[in-house]
């Protein structure tokens, strides 16, 4: 049995704040849990990424490669990436890193590609690996008209894969008033609606390369489900891996 003691930050489609979430997460943790080591692993990237953002704030020490193992220059899914470069999505590799950085931290952020709908190989979505990985997650949903939906959607598809959805983190990807959250995110509904604990909104962040900043919006949410204090990290057979 290999343990992986890792949290999957994924998203309803793609430009949602997947990577502001993570790097507050990051910024959080670091600053009240210093005594817990802490790894970052983004699963893909496609066109222009984020991997020297967060070598630049929090991983100084590591290459951007050790932060996120395949990338490719186009920016569409994954594997129509991988394509126009004549290569495939290695999931062995992925699943290596990962694991990797598992055994040597106490717990690792693993930011997802896309939404939970999009492709990781032509084989599986980024639902469908988290199900083969059994990893927990975060579903990270843009506040914006149509979030309710996107949240619905996107959730069962997550009930339907059977993975282990810890809440729902609202974003603000631009500036939002309280009363246009309530508007087009409005957390009762939601929560009525997915059966899933919204932990809180993040607010809309002028500067989201400042860690004091973003450790301070990471400060309203509800991060108790997500703290692997709790005991809930999950048990993996090694054997499931591999498929690619």
């Amino acid at each position: 049995m290999v343990s992986v003691n890792a949290l999957l930050i994924a998203g309803t489609d793609t430009e949602v704040g997947k990577t502001v979430v993570t790097s507050a997460l990051l910024a959080y943790y670091r600053h009240y849990q210093p005594q817990r080591s802490l790894g970052l692993l983004k699963l893909i990237q496609a066109g222009v990424g984020d991997a020297e953002l967060y070598q630049r704030l929090f991983f100084p020490h590591l290459t951007t490669a050790e932060l996120v193992p395949q990338s490719f220059s186009a920016p569409l899914a994954p594997p129509l990436a991988a394509a126009l470069e004549h290569r495939l999505v290695d999931l062995e590799q992925l699943w290596q890193a990962l694991n990797s950085l598992s055994q040597t931290h106490d717990w690792v952020l693993l930011e997802g590609a896309g939404g939970l709908g999009s492709p990781v190989t032509d084989e599986f979505t980024l639902a469908a690996l988290a199900g083969l990985w059994h990893l927990p997650l975060v579903l990270v949903v843009p506040v914006k008209l149509g979030a309710i939906a996107q949240a619905v959607a996107n959730v069962a598809l997550a009930r339907q894969t059977g993975l282990d959805l810890r809440g729902i983190i609202l974003n603000c990807p631009h500036p939002c008033s309280d009363q246009q959250v309530a508007q087009w995110a409005p957390v009762p509904l939601m929560t009525t609606l997915t059966r899933v604990p919204v932990l809180g909104v993040l607010p809309y962040l002028a500067d989201a390369t400042s860690v004091a900043d973003l450790m301070q919006a990471a400060r309203g949410l509800t991060l108790d489900l997500l703290d692997p204090a709790a005991g809930w990290w999950p048990t993996l057979k090694g054997s499931n891996h591999g498929a690619s």
